[in-house]
């Protein structure tokens, strides 16, 4: 009977129950259990003492050993306990298969590994609800493991992309920021040095194109050589600056600050850009706004953003309101224009990373103003959003806690 019971395939059961290692020294106990066991769906393995179980598991792992307690020799708890002192077999479960029925017995069984008991004689059914039992807690166990090691290794891929991201922007810091920076600073200095003039006007009979001119480039071209240059720092700036956040998150200085002077600071020194594109910018205040313990050069910037951005996106002519209310426990700014407006569609998207609004390919830039906005307000534990209808212009909107 145990030689035939020791002769199967070393594949999975037929219907993927597992493989099952009877352990008894007593070959009737062992029939018994295949003839309980054989039209289950387990595939069953058998050894007759504990030194024959140990020589089996080392050359085919099964899923369960049932183990004899009382066994000449090496005994169960013996045999448990070397089987969970080798890492190759000490996850498989054990389920003891004893007379014994003190509680002394069963604690130094599960002391020893054990992961449940079965008490002879046994009943068919309790032995196959225990089996499938443990038998489904090992696969959870398993899939648990393996999502674990899968979350490590997206854990790691991870960390070496930011690690490749972090190299990759100190050379754009070192390799673009540096050179852009001294370009500008010499065509600047260059733009000192030439005087104001129209093309069309003269200069001591030369043409002012002749003689406000640097080796041949004429200052029109310096003007906007420099303005390219800024342009390209700011981009490059606001790349650094957004991978920052998004692995470090905004450094704030909160300091006392009265925000209705920085909405007046703001709308004055941005008058000189408003007029150019032919727009209005006013502003309405509340008398006596609380002070706010905040970041005034961050708040700046976002104000500065909006305005800009309204600018940027519109045509001429555009109204611009800054506006300032109190709400309970907290203050609400509005930019609101009169402009073309934004599609709802594109709205819950605007404050994401590298998004850009309908008019992008008019203006230059990589969709991140919007997004360093919305966390510079979220910094501040307030909340930001745009309200639109296409045609009627649009309000953007963030609070601040006070």
């Amino acid at each position: 009977m145990i030689e035939s019971l020791t002769q199967f395939d070393r594949g999975e059961a037929a219907d993927g129950t597992g493989t099952v290692l009877l352990v008894d020294d007593n070959p009737t106990n062992l029939g018994l259990l295949f003839d309980a066991l054989k039209d289950s769906g387990f595939k069953l393995l058998a050894a007759e003492d504990g030194e024959a179980a140990l020589a089996q598991v080392s050359y085919f792992k099964p899923d369960i050993i049932l183990l004899d307690v009382m066994m000449p020799g090496l005994d169960g708890f013996e045999t448990c306990q070397r089987l969970k002192q080798n890492p190759q077999t000490q996850d498989i479960p054990v389920i003891f298969m004893t007379a014994l029925s003190e509680t002394v017995d069963k604690v130094h069984g599960f002391s020893v590994g054990a992961v449940d008991y079965i008490t002879k004689p046994f009943q068919t059914a309790e032995v196959l609800a225990r089996l499938h039992t443990h038998l489904a807690i090992q696969r959870l166990q398993r899939q648990l493991q393996a999502q674990n090691q899968r979350l490590q290794q997206e854990i790691c891929d991870r960390q070496q992309a930011e690690q490749s991201l972090r190299v990759l922007l100190h050379a754009v810091s070192h390799d673009l920021r540096n050179p852009v920076t001294g370009m500008l600073m010499v065509v600047k200095n260059l733009l000192k040095t030439l005087p104001q003039a129209s093309p069309e006007a003269t200069i001591n009979g030369a043409s002012a194109e002749t003689v406000c001119s640097v080796m041949g480039v004429p200052r029109h071209i310096l003007e906007r050589m420099a303005e390219s240059g800024d342009r390209q720092l700011n981009l490059i700036n606001s790349l650094l600056e957004a991978h920052a956040i998004e692995t470090q998150g905004i450094a704030l200085h909160r300091e006392p600050l009265q925000f209705g002077e920085v909405v007046a600071d703001v709308v004055e020194e941005m008058q000189p850009l408003v007029l150019k594109n032919q727009a209005t910018l006013v502003s309405h205040l509340p008398p006596n706004l609380p002070v706010l313990s905040a970041d005034g050069v961050q708040l700046r910037r976002v104000l500065e953003h909006l305005i800009c951005n309204a600018l940027k996106h519109n045509p001429p002519g555009v109204a611009l309101t800054v506006e300032v209310t109190m709400q309970p426990n907290q203050l609400r700014c509005t930019v609101t224009d009169n402009g073309v407006g934004i599609d709802p569609a594109q709205s819950d998207r605007l404050f994401q990373l590298y998004q850009r609004g309908a008019n992008a390919r008019h203006t230059h830039g990589l969709g991140l103003g919007l997004y360093l906005c919305q966390q510079i307000v979220l910094a501040h534990g307030g909340d930001m959003g745009v309200d639109s209808t296409p045609g009627k212009g649009c309000r953007f909107w963030f609070v601040l806690p006070l």
